[in-house]
């Protein structure tokens, strides 16, 4: 599809700042610039006007209620430079990109961090699960785009921080939701939440089941939240707890070209008959403590959780056992030299993600089914031999500092630095005669610095401008799958190193108008990137690139006109290969694939004494599905819409949600499988979906 649909998209963008009065922004705008104190900048407590970086936060329910809190791309809507490509596979995490870090995944997260209140769920290899988080109770999203994300070490090219709502200041309040909708999706979503004093809670539990848009993805899971903070004095405490118990997730796979054509609707062929799909019990469990008066701030953080995955695929069957923890300390130190008003961060962490990995041959479907082989001596149990038995241990410590100084009254320069080691340790348990041992580590480290300079062009208004650099090794899986077919770790597969220079300006308008826009470019040096052995049956493997460019331009507005508010977000990304070359083949001037060139996101929400209307729209360019360019997944244009309605009588309410996804029915592609082979390269977006939802409310009388 041509994108010439975007230059409406533009027109739309500009007359918002055409519109003679806007009302004034509150807490439901797209961006909350003022007087919203972000955490996830490290400085603790700014406003993101006093940041030389590009930084977003939203409180999604607020701006576009009747969320079903499904997917992250709900959530991570209207966010400019991030990318959220939902699989419509429940057996495999959406794929989020900032920036273009991220677009490499196969499975789960990639290249970015991910936080819930502060703990981090990305583990120290850099991969994210996502499969486990609960999105009932976030009240705010923060969003750091690009490499001065270097602070929270490997995979840094972007943070998302996802934070819990606050609780009611009532002693009992309760909420009982359920949703039904489109190709057998049903939920339920229980929760309770309240505060007495200065003690606050909050717990949601979640059953959603699914048969899926596409043939074979069944979905089974229960998923909760749970939270209890305190306030004392000058200083703030919570624990909190979250888990998913996920007994079916089916895995369709990816299409190719002629499949998707024919049916959007179909599954990989191989995936059915091998049974791909997952079951995965996690649990987590976090701590946070934090201590704040006039000389300064201190805050500790811990974690600990296991993980059990029973993952058959369509070329083996992996099994998981995974134990995992961590612990960060930061102090924040106010202070003055030579009269320069300092403000002096510094920190640590650790981290330590313990896996037993064991694969095994899948006998499903081995032909002849009856007949007994090497690796399936019984061919009526799935699991046959025992091909991978290893403990993969990994381990990291990072250390930073960052100092700000407030350079007269309108200048703000930020310097930092990173310094990172990350050990990989591989111990086999799979030793014989025809197996050696293939025990072993690998350390790689990593100084990551920064500076920028933020300028006040006015009390609401800030120009800035950066040069960081960021590092992100191979994740343990991507380590072990070895194109010779060795076990151990690959020591020929490197990091990937990146420096950005950036740009930008963000702002709130006089008349309610806000904004804020950036220019970057980035070099990679060792881009990591994914492919396949056609012989492989669908494994990933990785390989460096020897340079890459992106340089792209982000805009974020957000509007309130009277009972009108808006919001849009546009990404240009013209992300490109310098150098690089496999075997004879020559990829210099492709682009990267698996990113759009350009991307819009707009919505809308009318808010009347009847309903509040909701209107999405995302259109997206055509992305390319490989290195050589050769094949490009089709641009699309998605529109959703919804009616939220609601009532009340005395402290009780109810709220009905009627909606629809790809409103008019488009055929699309929502995610590619990059370098895949034999051409399954598409994963089809979901087509029109209705749904309703209904909630009921109560609270007890407030105590406050």
């Amino acid at each position: 599809m041509k994108f010439r649909r975007l230059g409406l998209g533009a027109v739309g963008i500009g007359f918002l700042g055409l519109v003679p009065r806007l009302a004034h922004a509150q807490d439901t705008a797209v961006t909350q610039l003022r007087p919203v104190l972000v955490e996830v900048a490290r400085g603790a407590h700014r406003s993101p006007l006093d940041l030389p970086f590009a930084v977003t936060v939203q409180t999604p329910d607020s701006q576009r209620p009747g969320q079903r809190h499904l997917s992250l791309d709900e959530t991570l809507f209207l966010i400019p430079g991030l990318t959220v490509s939902n699989r419509t596979n429940p057996s495999q995490d959406p794929r989020i990109s900032i920036r273009g870090f991220g677009a490499r995944s196969a499975f789960g997260v990639r290249g970015i961090r991910i936080l819930r209140d502060g703990i981090p769920l990305t583990l120290p290899d850099g991969q994210t699960p996502v499969d486990y988080l609960d999105l009932e109770s976030v009240g705010r999203v923060e969003v750091m785009r690009g490499s001065a994300s270097s602070l929270y070490g490997n995979a840094g090219g972007g943070v998302v921080d996802l934070r819990t709502s606050e609780p009611p200041s009532v002693p009992v309040s309760g909420a009982v939701r359920i949703w039904n909708g489109g190709f057998g999706s049903q939920r339920f979503v229980a929760k309770a939440s309240g505060a007495t004093g200065s003690v606050g809670y909050q717990a949601n539990v979640a059953r959603t089941d699914g048969d899926g848009y596409r043939d074979y993805s069944r979905q089974r899971m229960t998923n909760g939240f749970a939270r209890v903070s305190a306030d004392a004095g000058s200083g703030s405490y919570a624990l909190e707890w979250l888990g998913v118990n996920t007994p079916v997730a089916e895995n369709p796979g990816a299409l190719t070209r002629a499949q998707f054509d024919l049916d959007p609707r179909l599954a990989d062929p191989l995936s059915i008959r091998k049974r791909a799909r997952k079951a995965v019990t996690q649990s987590q469990f976090g701590a946070t403590a934090r201590r704040a008066g006039e000389r300064g701030e201190i805050e500790a953080s811990a974690y600990a959780g296991t993980r059990s995955l029973d993952n058959p695929l369509t070329f083996a069957i992996v099994n998981v056992g995974r134990v995992t923890s961590g612990a960060s300390l930061r102090a924040m130190l106010p202070f003055s030299l030579l009269d320069i008003d300092q403000r002096l961060t510094i920190g640590t962490e650790i981290q330590r993600q313990n896996d037993l990995r064991e694969n095994f041959t899948n006998c499903n479907n081995i032909p002849p089914p009856t007949v007994p082989t090497a690796t399936c001596p019984d061919p009526a149990v799935e699991r046959g031999t025992l091909t991978l038995d290893q403990r993969e241990i990994v381990s990291s410590v990072g250390s930073y500092l960052r100092d700000e100084l407030q350079l007269g009254d309108r200048y703000v320069l930020t310097a930092s630095a990173r310094a990172d080691a990350v050990r990989f340790r591989v111990k086999d348990r799979l030793i014989n005669a025809g197996n050696p041992d293939d025990s072993g580590s690998r350390l790689l480290d990593a100084v990551s610095p920064m500076v920028g300079i933020l300028a006040r062009l006015a009390p609401s208004h800030s120009a800035y401008a950066n040069v960081s650099s960021a590092f992100e090794t191979p994740t343990a899986t991507e380590l072990g799958n070895q194109p010779s077919g060795a076990a151990g770790i690959n020591r020929d597969l490197k990091p990937q190193k990146s420096t950005t220079y950036e740009v930008g300006v963000k702002g709130v308008g006089a008349s309610g108008l806000q904004y804020n826009a950036s220019l970057f470019a980035t070099g990679v040096h060792d881009e990591l990137i994914p492919f396949d052995i056609p012989a492989s049956g669908g494994r990933r493997y990785f390989r460096n690139a020897g340079r890459t460019s992106r340089r792209g331009a982000e805009l974020g507005l957000g509007a309130v006109v009277r009972a009108l508010e808006l919001g849009a977000s546009y990404t240009y990304a013209n992300y490109r290969f310098i150098d690089f070359t496999v075997d004879t083949a020559h990829y210099a001037g492709n682009r990267i694939p698996g990113i759009p060139r350009q991307t819009l996101q707009a919505s809308a929400a009318l808010r009347t004494a009847v309903a509040t209307f909701v209107t999405e729209t995302t259109i997206a360019d055509k992305m390319a599905v490989n290195d050589a360019n050769s094949e490009s997944s089709p641009g699309y244009a998605i529109f959703n819409a919804r009616i939220v309605t609601s009532g009340s009588l005395g402290r009780s309410g109810a709220e009905l949600t009627l909606g629809a996804q790809n409103l008019f029915n488009t055929r699309y592609v929502s995610s590619v499988s990059v370098n895949a082979a034999g051409g399954k390269f598409y994963e089809p977006g979901s087509q029109r979906s209705v749904y309703i939802g209904f909630t009921l409310l109560a609270a007890l009388k407030s105590n406050r």
